[in-house]
């Protein structure tokens, strides 16, 4: 009986483990699109069924203390580090959309989509009405 349990923890432990390796959730490293440098990290977690997405941390030693000057509103002049620039993405099949993404540096929303290209590899696509008219970052995951 104690090795069946044994067998049986083992099992379930390995199904949790591949379960995260294919989740969106955790840290990622961003990769800017234009120039292939990386940004920063932004963690990724799961709050009321939703996803939503954290700077981190901020790579560029002179980026450190930047605020979004182009964006409007409440975010206008607030610190980049620890702003919250995915929001309210939704399980859709294998990927999650319905939400936004923000661009700190341009200050502007976009609508968003999310999905694993593999389980270190996540495709980030930003768009304006259509998901044709838009532009794709891929962000790697941080071990």
């Amino acid at each position: 009986m104690k090795k069946i349990s044994l067998t049986f923890l083992a099992v379930v432990f390995a199904m949790f483990s591949v379960v995260a390796q294919d989740s969106v959730l955790g840290k990622w490293k961003t990769i800017d699109d234009e120039t292939g440098e990386a940004k920063s990290i932004v963690s990724i977690y799961e709050k009321g069924g939703k996803l939503y997405g954290k700077i981190d941390e901020i790579l560029n030693p002179d980026r450190r203390d930047a605020v979004c000057d182009k964006c409007s509103g409440d975010l206008k002049n607030k610190p980049i580090l620890g702003m919250v620039i995915l929001k309210d993405l939704k399980k859709d099949g294998s990927s999650y959309s319905g939400g936004t993404i923000l661009d700190p540096q341009k200050g502007k929303s976009y609508k968003c989509t999310i999905s694993l290209e593999n389980p270190d590899l996540l495709k980030v696509r930003g768009y304006i009405g259509f998901s044709l008219i838009g532009r794709s970052q891929y962000w790697h995951r941080v071990k």
